[in-house]
C-alpha cells in the first residue's frame, strides 16, 4: 500500500494534455470545494463580490476570512442572467469576485466573450476572479463558454474544475484548479493538508480522462 501522490503528477499530466495547458499552471484538489476554500485563505480578500444567487459555498468559504460580501443581484426581469453592468461593481477595492459559468442554480451560461471582459477587468482592479466551470463539460457546446484556453493571459484569473458532474465521481472528491499565477499556486500547494487526494480518486481520475466515449 503506498501513500497518495501528495503532487498528483501522473494525474495532472493526464489534465495537462486534456485540457492542453502547462502540467504547472494545474493544482489538484479533494473536489472543487477543496481549492476554493483554500483560494480564500491563501488570497484572504477583505471584500468580495458573488452573484445572487449562487452556491453557497462561496460565501461560506469567503465567510471563514471575514470577508465583507457584496452582491451582484441576477433579476428574474432579466432572466436571472449577468448584464455589462457587472463591470462597475468591479473596482480597485473589489479583492475577489465568484462565478459560475454555468450558474448553480439557474443553469444560466455566460458567452466566453463577456467572461473574457470581465476577466480583463479583473487584471486591471487587480481583482481575484475565480472562475467555476465545473459544470462547463455539460453543455453542449462548452467550447463556447469556457475560457480554459485564455488561461495564460489573465494572472488573476483561477478556474475551477471537476469530476463531480462530468464525470459521476461526486464520492471519491476530485477536482482541479487552472491559474497562470505561479506563486498563488506554490502558496495553495504550501498551505494545504498532505495527502488530501486518496490514491482511488487519482487513478480514477487517469482512467476517466482517457475514456472520451463517455
Amino acid at each position: 500500500m503506498y501513500y497518495p501522490d501528495v503532487r498528483c503528477d501522473r494525474l495532472r499530466e493526464s489534465i495537462s494534455d486534456f485540457e492542453r495547458i502547462e502540467k504547472e499552471k494545474i493544482l489538484c484538489g479533494n473536489g472543487a470545494a477543496e481549492l476554493f476554500f483554500a483560494v480564500v485563505m491563501a488570497v484572504r480578500p477583505k471584500k468580495a463580490l458573488v452573484t445572487a444567487p449562487a452556491f453557497s459555498e462561496y460565501e461560506r468559504a469567503l465567510g471563514t476570512v471575514g470577508a465583507e460580501v457584496q452582491y451582484y443581484r441576477l433579476k428574474e426581469e432579466q432572466d436571472f442572467r449577468i448584464q455589462e453592468d457587472i463591470l462597475e461593481q468591479i473596482t480597485e477595492d473589489t479583492d475577489m469576485i465568484f462565478l459560475c459559468n454555468p450558474n448553480n442554480p439557474t443553469g444560466h451560461a455566460v458567452p466566453r466573450e463577456q467572461i473574457l471582459q470581465i476577466a480583463k477587468r479583473c487584471e486591471e482592479t487587480a481583482t481575484r476572479l475565480i472562475l467555476d466551470e465545473c459544470f462547463c463539460d455539460l453543455l453542449d457546446h462548452p467550447e463556447a463558454y469556457s475560457v480554459v484556453p485564455e488561461a495564460e493571459h489573465f494572472p488573476k484569473l483561477f478556474i475551477l474544475r471537476a469530476f463531480t458532474k462530468t464525470y459521476a465521481m461526486a464520492g471519491l472528491r476530485l477536482g482541479y484548479g487552472i491559474c497562470a499565477d505561479r506563486g498563488l499556486l506554490r502558496r495553495l500547494s504550501a498551505g494545504r493538508q498532505p495527502w488530501s487526494i486518496s490514491v482511488p480518486a487519482q487513478e480514477a481520475g487517469c482512467a476517466a480522462l482517457r475514456d472520451s466515449m463517455y
